[in-house]
């Protein structure tokens, strides 16, 4: 049983890493796009306000990979907690769980949270473009 932990925990480290990074994404594109607003309107050029799509759409990308590769290792995790301990091969690979419903990045960058998130964003720019 020791090996099928020890590999669980590998593979929960793995997954606890991308659930950061997609935190640490949607903080950076809100500072990001708060900076773009204040130069904006510091300079009192207002097509500064133009370049904040670019974070948004970026960054909304980025966060849809790592959703889908925590995704992946999700799935690595639930096929590992139903092994055998003698079949424990310390394995890692996710391509056999690519083709699983739900594992694609399309479907990953369009999740709830996700449209909810990054929609929001691009509604806050266009109310903000409106009101220059």
């Amino acid at each position: 049983m020791e090996k099928k932990l020890k590999h669980l925990d590998f593979i929960q480290i793995i997954i606890t890493r991308m659930a950061v990074n997609s935190f640490l994404l949607k903080g950076w594109t809100i500072t990001l796009i708060a900076g773009v607003f204040a130069l904006s309107a510091k300079d009192s050029d207002h097509r500064y306000i133009l370049i904040a799509y670019f974070p948004v759409i970026i960054f909304w990308f980025l966060d849809g990979y790592y959703l889908y590769e925590e995704r992946l290792f999700r799935s690595v995790y639930d096929h590992v907690r139903k092994l055998d301990e003698k079949d424990i091969d310390f394995s890692m690979k996710t391509s056999s769980f690519k083709e699983k419903k739900g594992n694609n990045l399309l479907s990953c960058m369009f999740s709830t949270t996700h449209i909810a998130f990054y929609l929001s964003l691009l509604l806050i720019i266009i109310v903000v473009m409106y009101y220059f």
